[in-house]
């Protein structure tokens, strides 16, 4: 945990018909002081949204060698490197080399985020999808956040429905190439 982190808790119930995971969490974030709470929700959803058996947060903004979210198998392999926010292309280029699946989610404007990447080598860049919620639903779902937190995610037709803490929101999950 980085020096001067606030501790979040969630106390998740994940329901992900599109993939068929139904599961209880409990999820520890360390919130950088440097870090927004529209990134640290990012991640807290694409950890969600993500889940699977081997997943784990990074050390965050202090790990440069590691995504903000990943995914290892029961040998310690890398199988999923999931970045939060804006990443630069050496970033996906260094993961999609290491991991045989990356993902990026933002609480930005996709489009931004994906013209910088344009032209620049990335491994497998074809590959890399690039997740965004709607900003008015980050904006809102932000407002709600405390130190400790109940959550309800259910997702059904990439389509988002976050209880948190009892207000109700939801969004789409808008998934785009990054190139």
């Amino acid at each position: 945990m980085a020096i001067g982190a606030t501790m979040y808790t969630f106390a998740v119930q994940l329901a992900d018909v599109d993939r068929g995971v139904y599961e209880e969490l409990a999820v520890r974030v360390a919130r950088h002081p440097s870090e927004t709470d529209a990134f640290m929700l990012t991640r807290v959803l694409a950890y969600c949204l993500e889940y699977e058996e081997g997943i784990s947060f990074s050390e965050g903004v202090s790990a440069t060698d590691e995504p903000a979210v990943l995914v290892r198998d029961l040998t310690g392999a890398l199988v999923a490197w999931i970045e939060v926010g804006a990443p630069d292309a050496a970033r996906l280029h260094s993961g999609s080399m290491q991991a045989s699946r990356v993902a990026v989610y933002t609480h930005r404007d996709p489009a931004k985020v994906a013209a910088p990447l344009a032209g620049k080598r990335i491994h497998r860049a074809e590959q890399i999808s690039l997740h965004s919620f709607d900003p008015r639903f980050v904006e809102a779902a932000t407002a709600l956040l405390e130190r400790r937190n109940t959550m309800v995610v259910s997702v059904t037709e990439r389509r988002i429905y976050l209880d948190l803490n009892g207000t109700t929101l939801e969004t789409d999950i808008r998934t785009r190439a990054i190139v």
